[in-house]
């Protein structure tokens, strides 16, 4: 056994070993870390990609539909007309 560690061969590619696992640029661990950044890249994708779906609706709804328009402009702009009050009513978080 003893024999076995003082072989150059085994020494060689076991420090061969332990490089690629740690050392190197293309490394276990940078890969590793790297495929989690991948899939929540993936994630964030797909999340916005169901957004601009959700706000594509959105706007094809709010283009053809006048009434709607005027429901999102009061709703998000208050917006109002001349003889109308708008009260805005604000919910704070409780602690």
């Amino acid at each position: 056994m003893k024999k076995l560690f003082l072989n150059k061969y085994f020494l060689v590619g076991t420090g061969f070993v332990i490089w690629m696992i740690f050392a190197d640029q293309e490394s276990i661990v940078v890969q590793y870390k790297l495929s989690r950044e991948i899939k929540s890249l993936e994630q964030q994708k797909q999340f916005y990609l169901e957004e601009i779906e959700k706000n594509k609706s959105s706007l094809d709804v709010l283009t053809n539909d006048t009434a709607s328009l005027e429901k999102f402009a009061r709703e998000n702009y208050y917006m109002k007309k001349d003889n109308e009050d708008i009260f805005v009513v604000v919910e704070e978080e409780g602690e």
